[in-house]
């Protein structure tokens, strides 16, 4: 059977010379970074070498960058600590969040009481910026908002700059969740004075397992987890560095790469998008995803003229032709309830239909897309 992926938003391939690094490292550097003797010092110094790697690539101080799990735990991680050791008492969010943030939000509420307000979007699924600055200047106290950079289902581009800028004007903390943007857009954070970010190394062909938190100098956030004194004293327990070192790997990789890859990848969605119209009539795409300029190149939600029944079985179909893809997002699949995100931007009509997300990387081939577009139009007949 041939095998197609197209669900690279929810993980990625890992790069063959981030499984040499990886493998390298569990051969060579298997001391505790903590330990004092020279295998730990060996560890050690490849976990700071691979910080200020990523330091060097978002361009802050190496001492804002906290390694995690992953972008859930960086979220967590930021946004509690924002509120128990910050004294936030207000966050402004979206309703189309990762539920990383959203289900964090609602802990926050149940746990301190704290006001959660969601700002306006306009049809498509971007941030009213008139209404966020309306809702900035509606009170005094200590508020943080939290929006993420790049939409996990839509792929809807936040202007990151002009919302940090926004919130530097009324003295409110920015945190965004920049999972499917690190490793994907160039982001200089000397340039956007963000306060708060989180990143995953399995969405730019790193492994699962690593990400990490950029938590800006006297910040005053501190660890959810205790235990020892590792990364700052924000995050305790023993580094997993054959992980982390994979992940900076990537990471580099990554903006090696980037310039020949987005423009491989743009031609490939562009492509995607044109046979799609022309093949399948009715075809829409969700959100900005159809538009380039304002969404990322890496994803298009499509939204199929299909009737309610026969959509039951249209995952089941592509699976059955080794298709890979996404029905909202790979972090809820098997959940009863819909896509919150579409939910929130789609018509009720558009709503019955089912929308399925492909996302792509440079290991996709133009003969897949075909391949793929054929499928889809013998199974709509």
């Amino acid at each position: 059977m041939k095998k197609v992926y197209f669900d690279s938003a929810a993980t990625t391939q890992l790069r063959s010379e981030v499984i040499t690094c990886i493998t390298e490292v569990l051969k060579t550097e298997y001391g505790n970074p903590s330990s004092t003797h020279s295998y730990g010092r060996s560890s050690k110094s490849l976990l700071e070498n691979a910080r200020k790697d990523v330091a060097k690539i978002l361009n802050v101080s190496a001492s804002e960058i906290i390694f995690t799990s992953g972008g859930t735990e960086a979220d967590n991680l930021i946004l509690i600590s924002a509120v128990r050791d910050l004294g936030v008492k207000r966050i402004i969010s979206s309703k189309i969040e990762h539920h990383a943030v959203l289900h964090t939000l609602e802990f926050l509420q149940k746990e301190y009481n704290i006001q959660v307000d969601f700002v306006k979007l306009n049809d498509c699924g971007h941030v009213d910026h008139e209404n966020l600055e309306s809702l900035l200047s509606a009170t005094s106290e200590k508020t943080l908002v939290s929006l993420m950079h790049v939409n996990n289902e839509v792929g809807n581009v936040l202007d990151i700059k002009g919302t940090a800028l926004l919130c530097k004007k009324y003295k409110a903390l920015f945190h965004s969740d920049t999972v499917q943007s690190v490793g994907h857009f160039e982001l200089d954070f000397k340039e956007i004075p963000i306060d708060f970010a989180a990143a995953a190394g399995h969405k730019f062909h790193g492994p699962k397992g690593a990400g990490f938190a950029f938590i800006r100098k006297n910040s005053g956030l501190r660890s959810l987890i205790h235990g020892g004194e590792q990364e700052r004293g924000l995050r305790a327990g023993t580094e997993a560095v054959y992980a982390i070192a994979g992940m900076v790997e990537a990471l580099k990789l990554s903006y090696q790469n980037l310039e020949n890859e987005r423009k491989y990848i743009t031609e490939l969605k562009s492509y995607f998008k044109e046979q799609l119209s022309k093949n399948i009539l009715g075809v829409k795409f969700n959100g900005s995803c159809g538009d380039n300029t304002s969404s990322t190149y890496t994803l298009l939600n499509v939204c199929l003229p299909i009737s309610p029944e026969k959509a039951t079985l249209l995952l089941f179909q592509l699976d059955l032709k080794g298709i890979a893809c996404s029905k909202g997002s790979a972090c809820q699949s098997g959940a009863e309830g819909g896509s919150h995100v579409l939910s929130a931007i789609l018509s009720e009509e558009d709503l019955q239909k089912p929308s399925i997300r492909f996302s792509f990387s440079s290991f996709n081939k133009k003969e897949e897309v075909d391949y793929l577009v054929e499928v889809l139009k013998e199974f709509i007949g």
